[in-house]
């Protein structure tokens, strides 16, 4: 019978579903016809298949092929299938064993040459691949990024020619290369560069310590981006399994994966200028955004008040949920975002209201305005509202106390991080409403406390819980099993933008 099977994997999202490449040959007129929901770039895979066979001396069927990717309902697009076509196609001529086609997974694109070139989305495909027991070929340009997770159980090649010699069992191909053990990349960025700013340090240390998002109000050049981007540095370091979901969102995304940071926790920067489908996702063909870049990361959004609102609204589903759907007419593709989101914002139009200098001449109006821009939802959402006023030259000279090193202050995280997961298997910011109930109980005095803070300061319930969750958060850094009234007071003191604008108010 001259049908043959070859598997492969489809984009979607980062799942990778599984693509059935059946190859079926029959008399009639010569030609080569997919079917199977096939997208353009995918329909076009019959020339370059065709020249790619050609050109590598094998020969093309002078039959009609009939190829289906199946399930027939699951959109395909790019290149990827032109490897498991071929050598379907081949296995179908008997140029090639069955057998061993249907043992692989084959992802790539063609050449006409017949070099294999590289595809997106390698990594989630190749541990899809590897969970259903069959072995992965992809190209060779791929191969450091399969390494990550296939530990050399997956393969790579060149060219169409290398694949074909090694299922006709007349040749070997090399294994994917599994990452060094232990290497970690040196951060750049160290806190000890930090001059001063106590206060907001330690904001960072207590953010960093329960995963917590974070607002740095202040003057233009007081450090707001400086502090914001030493924070994966006092962070715990990845697991095997964050690391490999972060990588396989980059994988998937337009970007690509940096094969030699993938143990580092992403961070992302956009400009304020971005769109929503950049900052969520979107696409005709759904690709993640800067949410999901993120993710097990931070996003750092600088000049907050410059943002489109309505671009800003899509970060509440995601920072609540931890995934973003992403909906198109025919699409549908769900994306990691768990991320920690710090953003940094200037207290007024001007950038210096309460600056020691005098030079801000905006009216209360004024201001309010301002900070209007950002929504009571999002600001609820945001744990830690800290001030970082503008340093003194005093402070910022050569000869003067260095600050406290990323590595002294991560100690102190990781030790905390450990009481969390002890305690709740998970870190405090992400606590349900039971689990706070259960794990940030005050006494009767701190909790009448935090009520007048409550009703004073027109927090919502979602503000209650959160500054529980900072309590404890704090209550851990100094390794205390009881939230006692000064965790408490410093958890409501950083509420610092609700309190301003009920001074304002």
């Amino acid at each position: 019978m001259s049908l043959a099977i070859a598997y492969s994997r489809a984009e979607e999202g980062i799942q990778a579903p599984l693509v059935t490449v059946e190859v079926h040959l029959t008399g009639g007129v010569v030609g080569l016809s997919i079917v199977g929901l096939p997208e353009a770039e995918v329909r076009e895979s019959r020339d370059r298949v065709r020249a790619a066979l050609i050109n590598s001396q094998l020969e093309f069927p002078q039959r009609r092929v009939t190829v289906n990717l199946a399930p027939a309902d699951l959109p395909k697009e790019g290149g990827r299938f032109d490897l498991a076509i071929a050598c379907g196609l081949l296995a179908a001529s008997e140029q090639l064993p069955k057998l061993m086609v249907e043992r692989h997974e084959l992802i790539g694109e063609l050449a006409l040459s017949g070099e294999l070139r590289g595809v997106r989305g390698v990594l989630p495909a190749v541990l899809r691949a590897l969970e259903a027991g069959r072995t992965p070929i992809v190209p060779r340009v791929n191969a450091a990024e399969a390494g990550l997770v296939a530990r050399g159980q997956a393969l790579s090649a060149g060219s169409l020619l290398e694949v074909c010699a090694y299922l006709r069992g007349v040749a070997v191909l090399a294994p994917c290369p599994a990452p060094g053990a232990g290497e970690e990349v040196a951060m750049a960025m160290d806190l000890a560069d930090v001059r001063g700013q106590n206060a907001a340090r330690r904001a960072l240390e207590v953010a960093a310590a329960g995963g917590h998002n974070l607002l740095l109000v202040g003057p233009p050049g007081s450090g707001k981006t400086m502090l914001a981007s030493r924070l994966p540095g006092i962070l715990p370091p990845l697991g095997d399994g964050e690391a490999l979901e972060a990588a396989a969102v980059a994988s998937v995304s337009g970007g690509g994966l940096d094969v030699s940071r993938w143990r580092l926790r992403p961070f992302r920067a956009p400009h304020h200028t971005a769109s929503s489908v950049a900052l969520a996702g979107g696409g005709s063909h759904p690709r993640p955004g800067e949410v999901s870049l993120a993710h097990h990361g931070v996003l750092f959004l600088d000049e907050l008040t410059e943002w489109n609102r309505t671009v800003l609204e899509t970060l509440r589903e995601p920072l609540e949920s931890g995934r973003i759907v992403i909906s198109r007419a025919a699409r549908q593709a769900e994306f990691p975002a768990r991320f920690q989101l710090v953003t940094a914002m200037n207290p007024c139009p001007c950038g210096y209201a309460g600056d020691p200098s005098g030079r801000c001449h905006c009216s209360p109006d004024q201001i309010l305005r301002y900070r209007g821009r950002v929504s009571g939802p999002l600001l609820d959402r945001i744990d830690i509202q800290i001030e970082v006023p503008r340093q003194g030259a005093g402070a910022l000279r050569g000869d003067g106390p260095p600050g406290e090193s990323s590595a002294a202050v991560r100690r102190r995280v990781l030790a905390s991080r450990a009481l969390q997961l002890a305690r709740a298997g998970k870190v405090n910011s992400q606590l349900a409403p039971s689990e706070v109930l259960r794990d940030c109980a005050l006494c009767a005095r701190d909790s009448a406390l935090l009520e007048r803070a409550i009703e004073k300061l027109g927090l919502s319930a979602r503000a209650y819980h959160r500054i529980l969750r900072l309590a404890r958060s704090i209550a851990d850094l100094e390794g205390a099993e009881a939230i006692v009234t000064a965790h408490l007071s410093e958890a409501i003191s950083y509420r610092r933008l609700d309190r301003a604008m009920e001074r304002a108010a």
